[in-house]
């Protein structure tokens, strides 16, 4: 004869649920250990935009924008690491600002192990600004995705992120910094 006696399972469950964790802690310490910081480029900290025509003194100016911060944090997906990317920028009007909405470029670029640029996208922030409201701020949120093979590739990662300013903004920042 056979008799029933109830057995509980609970220190098998207990004991899957624990092992399940503890293999999601590590992935969750491998990826905050591993999450590519973002790398601000150095003459893509700042932009000052002019308005049309010849004129570059600060009469000029419609804006003057500045990337204040950027972080990230991730998490490994199957087979990619995924990356949130928040960026903060501030601007400030100038006495040309127009009516409207002022548009400041920026760029988020992906490299690997060897500095070549494995994704790359260029987005624009809108901002309305006026006499009576000089300043704005916002703070820009990305999904990427960094593929990977083996989890040590995910280690060569780099994000390099910046704002847009064309070859002759650049070449006002770059005299600007250098006075004194």
């Amino acid at each position: 004869m056979m008799s029933y006696k109830p057995v509980s399972l609970m220190p098998v469950v207990l004991a899957l649920t624990l092992a399940g964790c503890g293999g999601r802690s590590a992935e969750k310490e491998f990826a905050a250990t591993n999450c590519p910081s973002p790398l601000t480029v150095q003459d893509a900290q700042q932009l000052t935009r002019f308005k049309a025509g010849p004129g570059r003194d600060p009469r000029d100016i419609v804006f003057e924008a500045a990337l204040t911060g950027a972080a990230v944090s991730c998490s490994l997906g199957r087979k990619q690491m995924d990356v949130d990317l928040v960026m903060r920028i501030a601007v400030n009007a100038g006495p040309s600002v127009g009516a409207g909405v002022s548009s400041v470029p920026y760029f988020v670029r992906v490299l690997d192990a060897r500095g070549v640029v494995v994704q790359g996208r260029e987005f624009s922030a809108g901002f309305k600004l006026s006499q009576s409201s000089p300043r704005g701020q916002s703070q820009e949120e990305l999904s990427l995705q960094l593929p990977y093979v083996e989890l040590s590739d995910v280690a060569g990662y780099r994000i390099a992120v910046g704002l847009m300013p064309t070859p002759q903004e650049l070449d006002y920042n770059r005299r600007a910094s250098a006075r004194p």
